[in-house]
This record gives C-alpha cells, sequence and structure tokens, in this order.
C-alpha cells in the first residue's frame, strides 16, 4: 500500500499528481492535482486510498468523495486538438500545468507518477516510477484523475452511443474499433492517433434524445 513516506520526507505542502486517458482513442487526458493536509486522513476517512486500478468502481467513487471532502484538489485537462497539436506527452504536461494551476496556494513540492516533469512548473518536483504504489498523494491524484475522465465518457456516450465508451472509456478495444470502422470517428477522436488516423470523420449519427 502507498503511504505518506515520501511527503514526509519532503516536508511542507506536497502535492500529488496523475494522470488519466493517456492511451485511448478519444476524449480529453485529465490530470489531477492532490494534497493531503494530514497524514492522519489516511487512517481515517482515506483509510484504503491506492492506486486507482487496484480499486472497484464502488470503492474508487467512495474514496473520491472522501478525497474531494478533505483534502486540496485541482483537476486539469487537455482537450483530443490539444493532443493532436502537442501530442500526447505534451498535452499531458500541459494538464499537469492546469492542474498545479487550479491549486489555491502554490505547492512546496510535487510528486509526480512518471519518470519525466513538465517543464515551467512553479515548485520543485520528483518523478515517481509507479508513483500510485508508493506515494498516497499520487495515489488519491489517479483515483481522482480516473473518476473524473470515467465520468466524462459517460456523458460522452451518452451523444455517441456506438462506440462503447460506457465500458471501454475510449481505450481501443475490438469494439471500438469496429465501430470506428462502421460509423468513422467522432469530433472527440484523437485524430493523431493509430487507428484513427486514416478514418473517416463525421460518419457516426448523434443520438438526440439523451435518456432520463
Amino acid at each position: 500500500m502507498p503511504d505518506m513516506s515520501l511527503e514526509a520526507a519532503i516536508g511542507g505542502v506536497v502535492v500529488g499528481i496523475d494522470e488519466a486517458g493517456r492511451g485511448p482513442l478519444c476524449g480529453p487526458v485529465i490530470v489531477a492535482a492532490v494534497h493531503i493536509p494530514d497524514p492522519l486522513l489516511i487512517d481515517g476517512p482515506l483509510n484504503g486510498v491506492n492506486d486507482s486500478k487496484r480499486l472497484s468502481t464502488k470503492r474508487r467513487l467512495e474514496l473520491r468523495d472522501a478525497i474531494i471532502a478533505n483534502c486540496a484538489v485541482s483537476v486539469g485537462s487537455a482537450s483530443p486538438e490539444e493532443i493532436d497539436s502537442l501530442n500526447i506527452l505534451q498535452a499531458t504536461f500541459l494538464a499537469m500545468l492546469r492542474a498545479v494551476e487550479g491549486l489555491a496556494r502554490v505547492p512546496g513540492h510535487v510528486l509526480v507518477d512518471g519518470n519525466r516533469l513538465p517543464q515551467k512548473l512553479p515548485c520543485p518536483g520528483t518523478a515517481i516510477v509507479k508513483g500510485d504504489s508508493k506515494s498516497v498523494s499520487i495515489a488519491a491524484a489517479s483515483i481522482i484523475a480516473k473518476t473524473e475522465r470515467d465520468a466524462i465518457m459517460q456523458r460522452l456516450h451518452l451523444e455517441y452511443p456506438h462506440y462503447g465508451w460506457d465500458k471501454n472509456a475510449g481505450y481501443p478495444t475490438k469494439e471500438h474499433y469496429a465501430a470506428i470502422a462502421e460509423f468513422g470517428i467522432t469530433p472527440h477522436h484523437r485524430r493523431s492517433f493509430a487507428g484513427v488516423l486514416s478514418s473517416p470523420v463525421g460518419a457516426c449519427p448523434v443520438q438526440e434524445t439523451f435518456p432520463l
């Protein structure tokens, strides 16, 4: 389980940063920044915070609410157009900067899941490989980023129901590729990604009435 060892060693206001949505064929990339103000929270309402991939959907949503209620949280994003223009890595870095800028105060230090840091961070930072399994702050950010992006893809599924985004969240599944082949791509697809690049545009019918 991740813990607060890294945060304690650094001291001060330490913010964990993680992303969701680098691999999908469509939708934004989402980055969350989370500061846990009191280590005692991880033995209380934040008990069980872990890498979002290790949690059930129900538990992620429960912990999401607890994180938002008890921590400083900010979310940044980069659109499919920005991903196509900048490339996915640079768009993710842009979303990271937006997430940090959205915090009420500038952190003393950021812990970023991965092996690289964006340029122009307003504070020192450390890249932590598999950080969501080591730092509770990063793990909390992974939960916020994952649940936020899943909610976005659920809403987009109501508009474009043919692609299975309610189940695949935009990732390159066989079902998703088959829908692209049949219906073409939507305005939310990343046109620079393999499997999307050569597909026809605008062929997909839009569902005009949303279910209640």
